[in-house]
């Protein structure tokens, strides 16, 4: 099969861009060539984290490559077979345990066997969706497009140290079309169904109290009132909006010292991470500042799961969602995405809102 070229510096030219071609090299069996790879970012080239990330890649495919190390804008990918079986990956220090996965998942449903990872790395680092956002949010969305995928969460691990680890499993399984929908859409409709069927509809209005958005604030080896600080602050504003809350606190002595938060509910999550000197209020205060925004859209999924949804709705067909800001991400995995299937996907922008869908 001739080799695709993809130029890596299109779109958001970083990693998530090279993250997808890999991912659908992988499905499609079609090898891919990329170059000018993070060409636009301060340190160009493959950071440790991608080199791990491709190079677990090719072991679950049993590619052949080739550019693969420090630096390198260049390189090639050329699957043979996704195999089953059990992983162990060491991303060493604190390269993302999620961004990893990011690069598999979609490839994972075509195994014929299940696939299990064991990942060592960092489960809550910046610039980086975490553990509890991929559990929660990310693989709930998957699971109505069929996808058979779960992570167990055995130890956090923080910037700089690391040293967290995640048990991935997933199972071979068939992807089918999902038509993501907002809160009050879902609402029109059972009042709809009650007419239809002859019944009186609903006669509460929906509350946002209805709504209730969960979380989970941890640290490691700090004091436990600092995880306390940014589950109150987070649950005080989320209150003030007119959100119910349910918000859990951990705190262990790990192998890396550090805090966050993450929130959730339905298809919407915000997170944030803790800082030296920066006070836990801040923390808590940033979590929900990330979800509000998405909370109050009308949007049917948030901007971040927005880009990582993209690669399953090609490959599913006869899937849609809104949001309400169309990032540059998301324009980069539509771009990819297109390169390697026969999918074209469709952008509409209606009340406010952006509605991305595919055939």
């Amino acid at each position: 099969m001739k080799m695709m070229e993809i130029d890596g510096s299109c779109g958001e030219g970083g990693g998530q861009l090279v993250r997808t071609a890999v991912a659908l090299s992988a499905v499609t069996g079609r090898p891919v060539k990329l170059t000018n790879i993070r060409k636009n970012r301060p340190n160009p080239g493959l950071k440790p984290q991608h080199l791990k990330a491709l190079e677990t890649a090719a072991r679950v495919c049993s590619a052949r490559v080739s550019g693969l190390s420090p630096g390198s804008t260049e390189f090639s990918f050329s699957p043979v077979e996704i195999k089953g079986g059990k992983y162990a990956v060491d991303i060493g220090t604190a390269g993302s345990i999620p961004l990893l996965l990011q690069c598999l998942m979609p490839a994972l449903p075509f195994a014929e066997e299940k696939i299990e990872l064991t990942v060592r790395g960092g489960t809550d680092v910046a610039w980086s969706p975490t553990i509890d956002y991929l559990q929660h949010v990310t693989l709930r969305a998957l699971e109505k497009m069929g996808y058979a995928g779960r992570v167990k969460l055995q130890e956090r691990g923080y910037y700089p140290k690391g040293g967290g680890t995640v048990l991935a499993t997933f199972e071979p399984c068939r992807l089918r079309g999902f038509h993501f929908k907002r809160e009050e859409e879902k609402e029109e409709e059972k009042e709809e169904e009650y007419r239809e069927a002859g019944k009186e509809p609903g006669k509460n209005p929906k509350s946002k109290l209805n709504l209730e958005v969960q979380g989970v604030s941890h640290t490691s080896n700090l004091p436990s009132h600092v995880a306390s600080r940014q589950a109150e602050t987070a649950k005080t504003l989320l209150l003030e909006a007119g959100y119910s809350t349910d918000i859990g606190t951990e705190c262990f002595e790990l192998f890396s010292t550090g805090s966050g938060i993450t929130l959730w509910t339905g298809f919407f999550g915000g997170s944030a991470l803790g800082k030296k000197g920066l006070p836990a209020e801040k923390v808590g205060r940033r979590a929900a500042g990330e979800i509000l925004p998405e909370l109050r859209s009308g949007a049917a999924v948030d901007v971040h799961l927005a880009d990582q949804l993209i690669p399953y709705m090609a490959l599913a067909g006869n899937s849609s969602y809104t949001v309400r800001e169309l990032s540059m991400h998301t324009r980069t995995n539509i771009w990819v995405t297109e390169q390697f299937l026969d999918v074209k996907f469709q952008i509409k922008e209606k009340d406010g809102l952006f509605e991305v869908s595919v055939d």
